[in-house]
């Protein structure tokens, strides 16, 4: 390019970016990291304390770390926080803080006071892992708040806490917090809509009183929960860690959920255990007539609690219509040398299904099926038992790791398998989901 050609180039790209209205200046910073949107400061006068105006704000790790960063990271953002806190202007309806690798958590209840003072109503806060921070009681003073996620951190709301009227979901992850308080917080929001907790050292039973809630998220202590109060409970996620069976009441979790739709339920097969002699329900004790879709990840086709009572709730869900079940073939979690003497649990037989209907059943998704004969047991069942079933796709995945004999035969038997629906096919997807 031309020496003139260069200069005037510079000379109107600076001009070009002085005359932007001002609403167009917020979408730009809007779509950028907050980093970025606080180096557009030098681009001209105009843009310079642009930034100090923006709603929206991310804050983590990235901003102050740098390879030859030699700056104790607490004290780098503490320098952060007070040059925002003097700058900024207007209102901030949304604020990510996310130092979960951090040593310790820099001071924050300043930053908290002026948040809530700034109609904050996205607040996310993910503190260090290493050591527990204790959030003032400032937080409860954030009135318009309409999105909580905590992570990290200990709150004990005052007893003068009237609730967040407008707070539309809440997430908990490693919270400390008591029982009671966890229930008086979960009442006291009147709209919430979204509700995901991870409850791992819970062992007082908590209800849940929530109306207006539609989708439930918890990790953990599944135990520990009693759905109370929610009759627009849509969508249930249960990830168990290490579940005693004896402790584990479907009935009492879900007695309360007339319009529940979608049921998610996965635990660890090796964290699933029973006293001697126990012997899992067969069913609930009435029926889920509203549940349409369950989902069953990383689960053995053998004998086992777990099995026992993913069947259980299948007996109690007549008018299924999706059904995704994720094999885990047995063997992952028994390779250790300690493990010789344990007893081998029996495969999966057609008496263990024989009470088992599938009237209303639509679809079914199989994932990690590796051909065994209790997973072309449960093949052939369904395509027996499901006389207006549609679909039913088998992930591909590790059959594509057999040999071409095998495959063949295991294609051949499952193309054999009678069918109660005349609409029935059966369609092989890859890995990413695509059809095959």
């Amino acid at each position: 390019m031309p020496p003139k050609a260069r200069k005037l180039r510079r000379s109107l790209v600076p001009d070009a970016l002085s005359y932007l209205p001002d609403n167009i200046i917020d979408v730009i910073l809007m779509c950028l990291p907050s980093k970025d949107a606080v180096r557009t400061s030098i681009l001209s006068k105009k843009w310079r304390y642009h930034w100090c105006r923006l709603t929206k704000l991310e804050l983590d790790e990235s901003l102050w770390i740098t390879k030859k960063d030699l700056l104790n990271p607490t004290i780098k953002f503490r320098k952060i926080m007070y040059q925002f806190l003097s700058l900024h202007e207007g209102p901030i309806t949304r604020f990510t803080l996310d130092v979960v690798h951090l040593a310790s958590c820099p001071e924050i209840d300043n930053f908290i006071y002026f948040l809530s003072r700034n109609d904050i109503q996205h607040l996310a806060l993910h503190l260090p892992l290493r050591k527990e921070y204790k959030l003032p009681s400032l937080l409860f003073a954030c009135s318009q708040l309409r999105h909580l996620s905590l992570c990290y951190c200990s709150i004990q709301h005052p007893s003068a806490f009237q609730g967040f009227d407008k707070l539309i979901s809440l997430n908990l992850c490693e919270v400390n917090i008591s029982s009671e308080l966890l229930e008086s917080l979960i009442s006291h929001c009147p709209l919430l809509e979204e509700l995901e907790l991870d409850i791992a050292n819970k062992s007082d039973t908590i209800e849940i009183n929530a109306p207006m809630l539609r989708s439930f998220d918890l990790s953990g202590n599944i135990s520990s929960v009693c759905l109370k109060n929610v009759p627009r409970l849509v969508k249930v996620l249960l990830y168990g860690d290490y579940i005693k069976a004896e402790d584990l009441d479907f009935a009492k979790l879900f007695e309360c959920c007339p319009a529940l739709e979608h049921l998610l339920f996965f635990s660890l097969d090796s964290g699933f255990s029973a006293g001697a002699g126990y012997e899992a329900p067969t069913r609930l004790p009435f029926n889920l007539n509203s549940v349409k879709r369950f989902t069953l990840p990383d689960i053995m086709l053998v004998e086992s609690y777990k099995l026992s009572y993913a069947l259980c709730l299948i007996r109690s869900f007549p008018y299924l219509e999706y059904l995704e079940i994720q094999v885990h073939e047995y063997g992952y979690d028994y390779e250790d040398e300690d493990d010789e003497d344990e007893p081998i649990p029996e495969p999966l037989e057609l008496k263990h299904l024989s009470d088992v209907t599938f009237n209303h059943l639509k679809e079914v998704k199989l994932g990690c099926l590796t051909g065994t004969t209790s997973e072309l047991l449960l093949i052939k069942f369904l395509l027996a038992e499901s006389p207006v079933l549609e679909r039913m796709l088998i992930d591909r995945q590790y059959l594509d790791h057999e040999q071409l004999d095998t495959r063949l035969q295991i294609f051949a038997d499952i193309s054999n398998f009678s069918r109660s629906s005349p609409k029935a096919e059966v369609v092989y997807i890859d890995l990413g989901g695509s059809l095959a």
